[in-house]
């Protein structure tokens, strides 16, 4: 029994520490795999927004052309742009010891990073960078406060600022909370636009940290099936094997 409970805390604590990275709420990702529209204006948005600073070095962009509807010539002409060949991995050209330089930290691949961070939590980042003057970059994010990375999609979404609410506790201390935020500086997309947008960013991404997904479902519903199957032909010869003894 001790050993069930200590399971079920390592399986717990990694959820525990996502959700109180930042104490912002997490926004519902609207995911769907099979939106292969979807899927292709997000990987255009991470190769124009993210691929340079982060790399997808699991992820090859021949399988990217396979899974997501695009043939090899319109990879090879709208989202390869470092001279790779379509059948390399999805690696920038940034040197790690420069960009640790420029950034504080190397930024780090994103293959598997919607299963480690979850899905909610990318969607939410995404969108809640906000004008902090205290930090390197001017910004801060809602999700992951005092991140290093500069908010790279501001053209897009535009800065926001913001909003506090005031809450005192019981011994009358007060304390501020981010409740929201307020454009201050519209960018070239409008709000609800940008949320579509991170919808597909978030989509592609999750999609990239398990391409087979798809497939792996699809094939466990045909094993679940046989199962049964096989379990009531067994169930049959059972009867059959045991009917002179019963």
């Amino acid at each position: 029994m001790k050993k069930i409970i200590i399971a079920l805390a390592f399986l717990i604590l990694p959820g525990l520490s996502l959700a109180a990275g930042g104490g912002y709420p997490l926004e519902k990702a609207p995911i769907d795999l099979h939106d292969k529209a979807s899927l292709q204006k997000g990987a255009k948005l991470y190769v124009n927004y993210c691929m340079g600073c982060h790399s997808l070095e699991y992820q090859r962009y021949n399988r990217l052309a396979r899974d997501i509807g695009l043939t090899d010539d319109q990879v090879k002409d709208n989202l390869i742009f470092t001279g790779a060949k379509v059948g390399e991995t999805m690696k920038n050209a940034m040197p790690k010891a420069d960009a640790k330089r420029w950034f504080g930290v190397t930024p780090p691949d994103l293959t598997v990073i919607s299963r480690s961070r979850g899905v909610d939590y990318l969607y939410t980042y995404l969108q809640t960078f906000y004008l902090d003057p205290t930090r390197p970059f001017g910004v801060n994010n809602a999700a992951f406060p005092n991140a290093g990375m500069p908010h790279v999609l501001w053209e897009l979404q535009g800065m926001q600022k913001a909003v506090y609410e005031v809450h005192k506790d019981h011994d009358g201390n007060e304390a501020k909370v981010l409740k929201g935020f307020e454009l201050v500086q519209p960018g070239s997309m409008s709000p609800p636009e940008f949320k579509e947008a991170m919808a597909d960013l978030t989509n592609f991404l999750a999609y990239v940290g398990e391409p087979i997904q798809l497939e792996r479902q699809w094939i466990g519903i045909w094993v679940l099936l046989f199962l049964a199957l096989l379990t009531v032909v067994f169930y049959l010869l059972k009867k059959e094997y045991w009917k002179d003894v019963h």
